[in-house]
């Protein structure tokens, strides 16, 4: 056992080369590869390394710093050098190392990074595990933003990358110092923060300070590779997310077989913030995706599914469990799983876990007057219909279907009628 739990201690040699170059006809692209002097976790000696390992322990990799070039494709011209933001983290900005960073360590933060873009003109935070968002949130203040997002799923959460767009006060680091994370950034820390954080050893404290310029990365696009198994590459420009505001959405209409089907109720401004916020979390979710947001915070989110219903179906079943476990967190201070194991052995009473299970039903999870966001259009009503039965006010998704006129007639027939918008473009991401 001793040997396994080794593997995971392990320090990746690295064969792979200290500058990149990539060429696109006659225009080139130089990369620099990013390393850091960080003390040894035994014997304390610096070791100058960059990523300990990549998605597992035995596979060796590198990060890479867009170093110089200019490249232009067509219309498109795609970012240039000095705008780095995980690619350029120095030691300086490696606070506290913790374990060595891996590859997975720095791809959630990128990804914290990519949703929290969206998010600048209120304080968030998002906690990512495995590339996907755990929960995300708006706060009155960070503190309040973390709590959010952290118990919109804290079971998740364990473990995670947690971001947030503003500077950490101590009142935060104290609410994260009492939970388990891998990554913390942020783009600075005030004073007496760091202390706080770091009775976490393994906890890795990064700044980020370009985030305060985070909202200028909206409209410029990079170069995305996708590596195929025969080594051959796919590559393709990163998207753009053209809804900024809620004039952007396009009314829910659509002509079938020459009748026309347009939604019957407007969406609120309290429903519009809540379709900005989950449209702007739904970019950085693995589709297919389905999720659900109320009051500026996640409610249940479900990713990587290969039917719509069915990602829909799980967000419901994630969002049930998530209430259930912050209800009983709140009230007992332990999770709902050992809460329930107690029962099994007689520890606790029966009847308190079944007043969290009628508590969770009676608010269904917390769905109640939340909105429904999904990446893709729903190719049936099905998919629309469990999230009207949840008691949804509103969907986001980009329209485009044969089967659109279902989804508007679902929402028409609602009690009370639920609204919809299209966004008119897809938000893919695999």
């Amino acid at each position: 056992m001793s040997d396994i739990k080794k593997m995971y201690r392990t320090i990746m040699a690295d064969h792979f080369p200290d500058e990149m170059k990539i060429s696109f006809g006659n225009q080139t692209l130089i990369y620099k590869k990013r390393t850091w002097k960080i003390p040894d976790e035994k014997t304390g000696e610096l070791i100058e390394k960059g990523l300990r390992y990549g998605e597992n322990p035995e596979q060796e990799a590198a990060l890479y710093e867009l170093f110089n070039g200019n490249l232009l494709l067509g219309n498109c011209q795609f970012i240039l050098p000095g705008n780095g933001l995980v690619s350029s983290i120095t030691e300086e900005d490696m606070i506290q190392a913790g374990k060595h960073p891996g590859k997975t360590n720095l791809t959630d933060l990128d990804n914290g990074l990519n949703i929290i873009k969206f998010l600048m003109d209120k304080p968030a935070a998002v906690i990512l595990k495995h590339n996907n968002p755990c929960g995300a949130a708006y706060g009155k203040n960070i503190a309040d933003a973390y709590d959010k997002a952290n118990m919109a799923d804290r079971i998740a959460a364990f473990g995670g990358c947690l971001v947030v767009n503003r500077s950490m006060d101590k009142e935060t680091a104290g609410m994260v110092s009492n939970n388990y994370l891998e990554v913390v950034a942020a783009p600075d820390y005030e004073e007496g923060v760091i202390p706080i954080l770091a009775k976490r050893k393994n906890l890795r404290i990064i700044r980020v300070s370009r985030m305060t310029e985070l909202e200028k990365y909206r409209d410029l696009r990079f170069v995305d590779f996708k590596s195929l198994i025969d080594g051959g590459i796919i590559v393709q420009q990163s998207p753009i997310n053209k809804i900024r505001r809620k004039e952007d959405f396009l009314p829910a209409k659509t002509i079938y077989k020459g009748q026309e089907y347009a939604i019957e109720r407007q969406p609120t401004e309290k429903e519009y913030e809540d379709m900005l916020f989950g449209w702007n979390v739904e970019q950085g979710i693995t589709s297919n995706s389905v999720i659900y947001v109320k009051d500026g915070v996640t409610v249940g989110i479900g990713t990587g599914e290969q039917d719509r219903v069915g990602a829909a179906e799980i967000a419901i079943f994630k969002a049930y469990t998530k209430y259930a476990d912050a209800l009983c967190f709140r009230k007992y201070g332990v999770p709902y799983k050992t809460f329930e194991l107690d029962v099994k052995n007689g520890k606790r009473k029966k009847e308190e876990l079944l007043e969290i299970d009628e508590e969770t039903r009676k608010n269904k999870g917390g769905l109640i007057g939340s909105i429904m966001v999904s990446d893709a259009f729903f190719p049936f009503r099905d998919g629309v219909d469990v999230g009207i039965k949840e008691g949804i006010t509103g969907i986001v998704n980009p329209g485009g279907s044969e089967r659109d006129f279902e989804s508007i007639i679902a929402c028409n027939e609602a009690n009370p009628k639920v609204t919809m918008v299209f966004t008119g473009q897809r938000a893919f991401k695999h």
